[in-house]
């Protein structure tokens, strides 16, 4: 019988070793977890002590900018005391699914936080009297040289810090635990507010490069902030012209659904010398493109966009730029197809009128 015997003993042993890392590894995330948990609950009971409470009852600050800049913090608080209590305890899986019925505090903070950053800004530039109280309350020793900037910040970053730690968690838990359905639920729904945050994040990036380029662009004519339209790209390309006369370099900008022709204003200009003036807006709707030559390693190369009225092709003497904008360009126009986002254009009018191109632009201000 030992000989039979013999070859699963160290199946068993590793087995039972496997299990015992797993066990250590989840102890230690669980320690951590209950640790960092401790620190962030008394650093949100700073806000909601000596900023929340505070600014209410002094009236510094009036309700609907008290509510601009701190949101929900005050039930975020009070959501992850009670969490704090069962991990302190050891009920991992009833504390975070019970935790979990509560990440609509969270999602209404993250979809606040540029405002309230926006808010907390202005406040700071035209109240004196919250200025010099946010100062006083920020020396306090609890703070820890800590600034409310900073504070207002820590439940965007708890939620990628509990995606980790619950995913860590239900790696290192056995299906046939109890608490492992409990974990994976509490996985799959913080996992929905840290996408919610990326999200949220790339709109405001997006937003900030939209309002970048509408600032580039001298004049109000030129509409650049749209509901649904993606900065992608720019830079210089050469035109060239249907004739035999030289290519111009031309600035372009490339959004989600139009590509944007400028030419720099004149650096003489007193106060326009460092901006742009939009020339034309290109719709994507109905725009094919195609590399004319540039499909070896060359010296750049010649795109082709035909549009319904007019043709226009672009020179790049850089093979990577080129390249570049041929990828940005065929996927914008892509996009468009995929999704009927252009929901504006002038194509239709200008047919039956007859109009040049720039009866089209008229949708985009140009």
């Amino acid at each position: 019988m030992s000989v039979f015997t013999r070859p699963f003993g160290p199946l068993g042993s590793s087995i039972q070793e496997q299990r015992e890392r797993w066990e250590r590894q989840r102890s230690r995330t669980a320690r951590e977890l209950v640790q960092t948990e401790q620190r962030y609950c008394q650093q949100l009971e700073l806000v909601t002590t000596f900023f929340v409470a505070i600014l209410k009852a002094k009236g510094t600050l009036s309700q609907d900018t008290r509510e601009g800049i701190f949101s929900s913090i005050k039930a975020i608080h009070s959501a992850n005391q009670s969490l704090l209590v069962h991990l302190e305890n050891g009920y991992f899986g009833k504390g975070l699914d019970q935790f979990c019925s509560h990440l609509h505090h969270y999602n209404m903070y993250v979809d606040n936080i540029y405002n309230a950053t926006k808010v907390l800004g202005i406040q700071l530039k035209k109240n004196k009297a919250f200025r010099r109280f946010k100062k006083l309350q920020e020396a306090r020793p609890e703070f820890n040289d800590h600034k409310l900037e900073d504070l207002l910040q820590l439940p965007i970053h708890r939620i990628d810090q509990y995606k980790h730690f619950l995913q860590d968690l239900a790696a290192n838990t056995s299906p046939d635990n109890p608490e492992f359905e409990q974990l994976a639920r509490a996985v799959t729904a913080v996992s929905k507010v840290s996408c919610r945050i990326q999200d949220n994040a790339r709109r405001h990036e997006n937003h900030l490069q939209l309002c970048r380029v509408q600032k580039l662009l001298k004049g109000r004519k030129t509409k650049v902030l749209a509901a649904g339209r993606w900065y992608i790209r720019e830079g210089w390309l050469k035109v060239v012209p249907q004739k035999g006369s030289e290519a111009k370099p031309k600035m372009f900008f490339l959004l989600s659904d139009m590509l944007l022709e400028a030419k720099h204003c004149s650096p003489l200009h007193p106060t326009n010398g460092d901006k742009f003036a939009g020339q034309q807006a290109y719709p994507l709707q109905d725009c094919t493109v195609e590399k004319v030559f540039g499909h070896t390693r060359s010296q750049g190369g010649l795109l082709s966009l035909t549009f319904p009225k007019t043709k226009l092709l672009l020179m790049s003497s850089n093979q990577e730029d080129l390249n570049g904008w041929y990828q940005s360009l065929s996927s914008a126009v892509m996009y468009v197809h995929a999704t009927h986002t252009h929901t504006h254009t002038h194509m239709h009018l200008c047919h039956l009128n007859n109009h040049p191109i720039h009866c089209f632009n008229d949708d985009y201000g140009i």
